[in-house]
C-alpha cells in the first residue's frame, strides 16, 4: 500500500487569536487532507514549550500545550464568553506566532474557562485527574511552583523542593492549591479537545503521526519528578549532556544541553519508563516519529558547562533491548525513526532488527554526486520519504539558497519546470518514490519560500513562527493534489 500525508504543526494553523489550535481551523485543515487524498497528518510535538518556544524543549513530555487550546469552542461549551477574548489584542500579523503576547494573554483566559470547570464537568474533570494521575499530580505542582519561584528553573529552586521532600510538597501543594487546579484544566480541556479532534480525523480516514523528542530537558517535570532515571550527580546537576557533533547543519555541532539517560539503570528496570511514555503517545496518535532515533543505538554526550558540541563523544545506547520491552509489553509499536544525521553499521542493524520505517529526506540527496542514499531511485520501500522536515528549508527556499552544484544537481535529476513551480516538481521525486509513505511539508504544497521555514537548527530566536494564511489550503489546491496522488498510485492508507 502506498500513501502520502503532510507535514503540518498545529501552532501553524490558521486560527484566530494569535497561534494554531485544535478548534475548526484543525478540522478544516484534516478536510482539505481527505479532500486532497492524503491519509496522514504529522504534527511536531504537542508539550507545553518553554524559553526559545520549541516544541522540541517542553516543560512535560505527556502534557500538552495550553497555547493549542481553542477558545471558540470553550465558548460554545459556556466556559468562556465572547468579550472575554474576542476583543484582546492577538496580533496583527497573521502569518507569524507572537509567543510573548501569548504568555501575557492566553493564561488570564483560560484560567476564567478553568474556574467555571467544577460547575460544568466536576465529575468527568475528576475522572480525567484519577486516569492521568501519575504524571498530572507532578506537571501541575510542577508548573505551579515554576510560578511561584518567578520562573525559575527547578535545578534553582530552594533545596527541599529541587530534591522533592515529601514535607516541601505537600506544603507547597496545600499553599497553591488553586494554582495547581488550575494547570490541571488546561490538561483537561487540552486532552478533551485533541480526543474530539483525533475522532473527526479517524472518521475522515486521516492518521495523525506524533512526535516524540528522544530527551527532556533538564528544567522539565520528567526530570525533576524522576532524577534517578537521568544521568545527574550529588547536586542534582548534569554530568553530561545531549547534543551532536559537527555536521551539515552546524560547524560546531549542536548543544542541546538535554540531561542523558542511565540506560543501565533503565534496563535494570525493563525500560519502564521509557515503554510507559511511548504508551502514553500511542493513545494519542496512530504512530509516532521518534526523534534522533540513532541515539538508542550510541549517544552523543558533551561535558556539562561545554561552551559548543565539539568536546563531545559517542557512548552505547541501549540498542534493540529497549524495543523488544516495549514490544513485550505493547506488542508491535508503530513507531517511524528519524535515522538521520551520522549514521553507522550498528544504527542501520537497529533500524532492521525493529523493523521500523526509517526517513528519506530529498533535501539531502544532492549535497553528492552519488545522492548519499537519500535519490528516489534508490529508497527501500519500507520508509518515509520527505521533501524536507521541520529542520529544512522550504523546497522553494533550498532551491534558492544552495549551492549552485546541488541546484544544479536537482533541476536535472527531477527535471523541475519553472513554468509550473519548482516545488511541485520537488514533491513529485518523493510521491513517485517506491517509498510506502511520502510526506510533504505544507509549505511545499503552498510553494511558499524561505519565509515559511520552520526552524534553522543551531539558532536561538526566529524559529517555530510560521502559519498559514486563511483560505490557503483551498479546493483547487486539494483537486491538483489530489490529481497527482491518483497518478502515483497513493491514496491508500499504509501501516507503519
Amino acid at each position: 500500500m502506498r500513501g502520502a500525508g503532510v507535514l503540518m504543526p498545529v501552532f501553524s494553523l490558521p486560527a484566530p487569536y494569535g497561534i494554531g489550535t485544535l478548534g475548526q481551523a484543525a478540522r478544516a485543515f484534516i478536510l482539505f487532507l481527505e479532500a486532497a487524498g492524503q491519509s496522514c497528518w504529522q504534527v511536531l510535538p504537542l508539550g507545553p514549550t518553554g524559553y526559545g518556544d520549541s516544541p522540541y524543549q517542553v516543560f512535560s513530555s505527556q502534557a500538552g500545550n495550553h497555547y493549542f487550546i481553542d477558545l471558540e469552542l470553550l465558548e460554545q461549551e459556556g466556559l468562556l464568553k465572547g468579550e472575554e477574548y474576542r476583543g484582546l489584542d492577538w496580533g496583527r500579523d497573521p502569518g507569524r506566532v507572537d509567543y510573548a503576547r501569548m504568555y501575557r494573554l492566553r493564561r488570564p483566559v483560560l484560567r476564567l474557562a478553568c474556574r467555571r470547570l467544577p460547575a460544568q464537568a466536576g465529575a468527568e474533570f475528576e475522572r480525567f485527574c484519577q486516569e492521568h494521575q501519575a504524571w498530572l499530580e507532578d506537571y501541575a505542582l510542577f508548573m505551579a511552583l515554576k510560578d511561584s519561584q518567578g520562573g525559575a528553573a527547578w535545578s534553582d529552586w530552594p533545596e527541599p523542593l529541587r530534591r522533592r521532600q515529601p514535607e516541601a510538597l505537600a506544603q507547597a501543594g496545600q499553599a497553591l492549591a488553586d494554582e495547581v487546579a488550575f494547570w490541571k484544566g488546561t490538561q483537561y480541556l487540552f486532552f478533551r479537545q485533541w480526543e474530539e479532534l483525533r475522532a473527526f480525523a479517524r472518521a475522515h480516514r486521516v492518521r495523525l503521526i506524533g512526535d516524540l523528542p528522544i530527551y527532556a530537558p533538564l528544567d522539565s517535570a520528567d526530570v525533576w519528578a524522576h532524577p534517578e532515571q537521568f544521568q545527574l550527580d550529588g547536586s542534582l546537576r548534569p554530568t553530561e549532556v545531549a547534543g551532536c557533533p559537527p555536521d551539515g547543519f552546524s560547524q560546531d555541532g549542536q548543544l542541546w544541553g538535554n540531561p542523558l539517560f542511565r540506560w543501565e539503570r533503565m534496563g535494570e528496570e525493563g525500560y519502564g519508563w521509557w515503554v510507559d511514555r511511548v504508551a502514553f503517545q500511542l493513545r494519542l496518535y496512530d504512530a509516532v516519529r521518534i526523534d534522533h532515533f540513532r541515539g538508542f543505538e550510541a549517544y552523543y554526550a558533551i561535558p556539562y558547562g561545554a561552551a559548543n558540541a565539539r568536546q563531545g563523544r559517542w557512548r552505547p545506547g541501549p540498542g534493540a533491548a529497549l524495543f523488544q520491552a516495549m514490544e513485550s509489553r505493547l506488542g508491535r509499536v508503530p513507531i517511524l525513526a528519524e535515522n538521520l544525521g551520522f549514521l553507522t553499521d550498528g544504527v542501520e542493524r537497529l533500524l532492521e532488527q525493529t523493523g521500523f520505517p526509517g526517513m528519506k529526506v530529498l533535501q539531502f540527496a544532492f549535497d553528492s554526486v552519488d545522492g548519499g542514499g537519500y535519490l528516489p531511485h534508490s529508497y527501500p520501500r519500507r520508509c518515509v520519504a520527505y521533501t524536507g522536515t521541520h529542520d529544512n528549508d522550504t523546497a522553494r527556499g533550498w532551491l534558492a539558497s544552495s549551492q549552485a552544484p546541488a541546484a544544479a544537481r536537482a533541476r536535472d535529476y527531477l527535471r523541475l519546470s519553472r513554468r509550473e513551480g519548482l516545488h511541485w516538481g520537488m514533491m513529485r521525486g518523493v510521491w513517485s518514490s517506491v517509498a510506502e509513505l511520502a510526506m510533504v511539508q505544507a509549505q511545499d504544497l503552498l510553494g511558499l519560500g524561505s519565509r515559511g521555514r520552520i526552524n534553522t537548527p543551531g539558532t536561538v530566536g526566529g524559529n517555530w513562527l510560521w502559519r498559514a494564511r486563511p483560505g490557503s489550503f483551498s479546493q483547487r489546491l486539494a483537486r491538483k493534489v489530489r490529481h497527482e496522488m491518483e497518478l502515483y498510485g497513493r491514496l491508500d492508507c499504509p501501516d507503519l
